[in-house]
């Protein structure tokens, strides 16, 4: 009785007519020799540039690569952090020596490092309790500082901060963070850095915002914003809210000069003298007349009008 076997190359069975059969037919049998020397040359290809690069001791960093076994961005990246010497023969040309690739990996033996003998940067909590404790505690028995931890909630309540802007600024400060029971707990040293109110902004007693500044003084959102950066104006920011001070924007403004009588806008003193507001300034540089410039509107005084104009 004749065996049945599976065929090693497409898996359907077929009755055997001798022992070593593994092929149902001629054809699957050609496919197989054919796999078999495609796997020969892909297996020459990959490591003939190594062989290549065996021989020779001046090497590109693509070469490196292959013979290190990592990428050409890591190379790069070894040479900028100066763990790998390399020579810049023109402005699209460098080489590195196969010597100076066998002296770096000299120089940096491998090290288990084991979890008892990994020294602790930070104390970090694994649990509510652990966070209490270290509200007393300053240093721990590595010599290292504990961290003081708060909740989200805490954070986002303390600093009026929204939670999006905190994940992306913790994120982004490396603020150190730890995860407990479903809930983030930051540093609340880090958090006192990255969202602490200076002495100046805590002085200020009334803040405006971005919609009252534009319709109490008459400015545009770019104007707001590059009288607050070029006069160091406090600002703050609340629940994704920009907030300026008032009493700053008055004194920089002096709307008070605008509702006094004692000055003159340069259009009314044009009208009162019967000439255009380009006579007005040119009188009133001539004749060395303060004047004081509130938003858009220059203002003179009515004393020194009434004797120049």
């Amino acid at each position: 009785m004749r065996k049945t076997r599976k065929c090693a190359f497409c898996g359907k069975e077929f009755t055997c007519n001798s022992g070593s059969q593994r092929y149902c037919s001629e054809h699957c049998a050609e496919a197989a020799k054919a796999q078999r020397k495609k796997r020969q040359q892909d297996f020459l290809k990959a490591v003939q540039p190594v062989i290549d690069i065996a021989s020779q001791e001046y090497l590109t960093f693509s070469k490196a690569a292959i013979l290190m076994g990592c990428s050409r961005q890591y190379v790069y990246k070894l040479v900028n952090e100066g763990k790998l010497a390399a020579s810049r023969i023109s402005s699209r040309m460098a080489f590195i020596r196969k010597a100076d690739i066998e002296k770096m990996l000299a120089g940096n033996p491998y090290h288990r490092v084991l979890p008892t003998s990994r020294p602790k940067k930070a104390s970090v909590p694994t649990s509510k309790k652990e966070v209490s404790e270290t509200k007393n505690c300053k240093v721990d028995s590595y010599g290292t500082e504990v961290l003081d931890y708060i909740s989200g909630e805490e954070v986002m309540r303390i600093y009026k901060v929204k939670k999006s802007w905190l994940y992306t600024s913790a994120k982004r400060n490396q603020v150190p963070v730890c995860r407990i029971a479903g809930m983030n707990y930051y540093s609340r040293k880090h958090m006192d850095v990255l969202f602490g109110k200076s002495a100046e902004v805590e002085a200020v007693n009334e803040w405006l915002t971005m919609k009252d500044t534009q319709e109490l003084y008459g400015m545009s959102a770019a104007s707001v914003r590059s009288n607050a950066y070029r006069h160091h104006i406090p600002t703050k920011r609340e629940f994704g809210q920009t907030y300026y001070s008032k009493d700053h924007f008055e004194k920089l403004r002096r709307t008070n000069l605008v509702t006094d009588d004692s000055y003159y806008t340069a259009r009314e003193a044009a009208e009162k003298y019967g000439m255009s507001t380009a006579n007005v300034g040119i009188i009133a540089k001539k004749s060395n007349i303060s004047t004081f410039k509130v938003g858009v509107k220059n203002l003179i005084p009515v004393d020194r009008a009434s004797y120049y104009l």
